[in-house]
């Protein structure tokens, strides 16, 4: 009985492996294109009238090149906007797209990011997140 279970499994394995290897070019494609970090809170998704496909398209055209690496939906500025990471093949760090979440725009230009400015805005991140400015106090 525990062979027939173990047989069995190991064919599902088999099976499972071969069916991701006959992925066709476009499959294989899309499976790497989604092998990115997301950060996209549902309270700010939904004031999003653009989506996270066109805010990866806009970037795609402002580093042409790039594969991205990360994609967040945030506040800053006063504007709700998609900031992403982009990589670009045989160039050192990262460059930081940053697309309005209202309008589809651009905000700004491509910034680069070498690889210790990048761990920078990331420690500084990390510091914040999860912590509130405080409440006024009342008189």
């Amino acid at each position: 009985m525990k062979f027939n279970t173990l047989t069995m499994a190991f064919g599902a394995l088999v099976i499972g492996a071969a069916a991701h290897a006959q992925a066709t070019p476009t499959e294989q494609k899309a499976q790497q294109q989604t092998a990115y970090k997301r950060n996209l809170p549902d309270s700010l998704t939904r004031e999003a009238t653009v989506t996270e496909a066109q805010a990866i398209e806009a970037a795609k055209k402002a580093v042409p090149n790039g594969q991205l690496a990360s994609i967040e939906l945030e506040r800053e500025g006063g504007k709700l906007i998609y900031s992403m990471d982009v990589k670009t093949q045989g160039k050192t760090g990262i460059d930081e797209v940053n697309i309005d979440a209202k309008t589809g725009q651009m905000v700004g230009a491509v910034q680069h990011e070498n690889a210790g400015a990048e761990a920078a805005e990331a420690k500084a991140e990390a510091k914040t997140d999860g912590k509130r400015s405080p409440s006024p106090k009342k008189p």
